[in-house]
């Protein structure tokens, strides 16, 4: 019975297919490439608010209240329509007494109500403009300011060009250095999202009496890695 077996276990394990040959990467320069390009913000978003103190809740929210209206009507007055600017925060908290004595426990003395706007500017040019108009019409909290670029995308594309000349420079000169010819890229990639870099740099005052606004420019870096194959020198 076992002779009778065996021939057809053996037949089994002879016809069974080979394992296939691992696949050898061809001969390659990995390099990255990096490319930079700066332009000025188009487009500003500024925080402003008023902060109002009472005796009690309704006091200072009536205050509040008031104050903030003479604010957005300023912003409507000056042009910014009001799909550019929208409450972003609005608080009323309790006001304690501070103690000198651990054991004594501090007391209600009052109450703050705060209520903050942001302001999107379609024109850098008038965002001293706009913080005159805040301050005057009784804003006491002013911060946040923050500029971007709304048309990056054409910007990057110039970077992500730049980025692979300057990978391809780079694999010439390793090229060039090891005795090889590059050969076609075999992958790109783009190395994480396009990073803005803020430069600062002061502007003059744009209205008289308007605080000096830093609108800086924006940098945007892009980085790429890219492979190429390479083949031997002709002889």
């Amino acid at each position: 019975m076992r002779s009778a077996l065996f021939p057809a276990v053996a037949a089994v394990t002879l016809s069974a297919a080979p394992l296939p040959a691992q696949t050898v990467p061809p001969p390659a320069i990995s390099v990255t490439g990096e490319a930079t390009v700066s332009l000025p913000p188009d487009q500003a978003q500024i925080d402003g608010g008023v902060t109002s103190d009472g005796r009690t809740a309704r006091e200072a929210s009536d205050a509040n209240n008031a104050a903030m209206g003479k604010v957005l009507q300023a912003l409507k007055g000056a042009g910014i329509e009001e799909k550019d600017y929208q409450t972003s925060r609005l608080s009323l908290q309790p006001q304690y007494a501070n103690s000198s004595k651990v054991s004594e426990r501090a007391g209600i003395v009052g109450f703050r109500a705060s209520n903050r706007v942001t302001v999107k500017i379609r024109d850098v040019a008038k965002v001293a403009n706009v913080i005159d108009v805040l301050v005057g019409a009784g804003a006491n909290e002013i911060g946040g300011i923050a500029f971007t670029v709304t048309q990056a995308s054409k910007v990057l594309d110039e970077a992500r060009e730049k980025a692979i000349a300057d990978a391809r420079r780079k694999a010439e000169i390793y090229a060039r250095a090891a005795g090889v010819t590059l050969g076609e890229p075999i992958s790109i990639s783009e190395e994480g999202a396009p990073a803005p870099l803020l430069r600062g740099r002061m502007a003059a005052s744009m209205a008289a009496g308007a605080p000096p606004v830093a609108q800086g420019e924006e940098t945007l870096s892009v980085t790429v890695s890219i492979s190429w194959t390479i083949k031997a020198k002709a002889q």
